[in-house]
């Protein structure tokens, strides 16, 4: 059976994984996937991520982050652009979740990046994901 949605995958396994205090979560290797890992473990919703070899393939091994008494580092994360409705913001009305606590994961025509380093460099692009 074949996924429509593999960030949606990633997301939800990320989430679930968070919720159930899990140390590591492993999931199907991608570029895009890797990339969003690097952005969020850039800003310190995860501790570190791997890609490791499996049986076929590659597997993205994301290690968990928690605080000090067990509280979660990645307390939301949402899909926002899906492969039915795709979703674009302009440079001048870029999403910012929680007022700014939150990052959005954008898809623009230079990678992957957050909504900050977006109204830096005055670029738009496919909103894929909030964290917070």
């Amino acid at each position: 059976m074949t996924m429509t949605d593999p960030i949606a995958d990633m997301l939800t396994r990320l989430r679930n994984a968070s919720a159930a205090k899990h140390e590591t979560v492993d999931m199907p290797y991608s570029k895009f996937k890797a990339h969003i890992a690097e952005i969020l473990k850039r800003e310190g919703y995860i501790a570190d991520f791997t890609a490791k070899e499996a049986r076929v393939g590659q597997t993205l091994e994301i290690t968990l982050k928690y605080g000090q008494h067990g509280e979660q580092s990645i307390q939301g994360i949402k899909r926002v652009s899906k492969p039915g409705l795709r979703r674009y913001a302009k440079s001048d009305a870029l999403p910012m979740p929680l007022g700014g606590l939150g990052i959005a994961i954008i898809s623009t025509s230079s990678g992957l990046m957050t909504q900050k380093e977006c109204l830096e460099k005055g670029i738009g692009g496919e909103i894929v994901a909030y964290v917070w």
